[in-house]
C-alpha cells in the first residue's frame, strides 16, 4: 500500500516503514506529523484519486531528523565585464519516517 502525498509543493510517494526527505517542516526531531493532503492511494487491488485530495485518508509519520542537503555552486559570470559571482546553498530538509497510512 502506498499513497502519494503533497507536501512543501511537491509529491513523494509514501510507503509504511519508508522514511522520505521532504521540505523543512517545523518540528523536532521525534514529533508526530499528519499529512492530511493525500493525493492518491493505492491499496493493492484499485487506486483512488482524488480531486485534488482524498476525503477522509491521512498519513502518520515521525520526524527522524533535520538538517541540510549537500551544497551547490551558483556562478554568475559575464565576459569582458570583469564580473563574476560565486554562491552555495544547502537546502534545509525533514527526514520522516511514515509510519501508518489510515482511511
Amino acid at each position: 500500500m502506498y499513497a502519494i502525498i503533497e507536501t512543501g509543493g511537491k509529491q513523494y510517494r509514501a510507503e509504511e516503514g519508508r522514511t522520505i526527505r521532504v521540505e523543512k517542516l517545523p518540528a523536532e526531531k521525534g514529533e508526530k506529523i499528519n499529512f492530511d493532503r493525500v493525493l492518491m492511494l493505492n491499496d493493492g487491488n484499485e487506486a483512488r484519486v482524488g480531486k485534488p485530495y482524498l476525503d477522509n485518508c491521512r498519513v502518520e509519520g515521525k520526524v527522524v531528523a533535520n538538517g541540510r542537503g549537500r551544497k551547490i555552486t551558483v556562478y554568475k559570470y559575464k565576459p569582458k565585464k570583469n564580473y563574476s559571482r560565486k554562491q552555495g546553498h544547502r537546502q534545509p530538509y525533514t527526514e520522516v519516517l511514515i509510519e501508518n497510512i489510515s482511511v
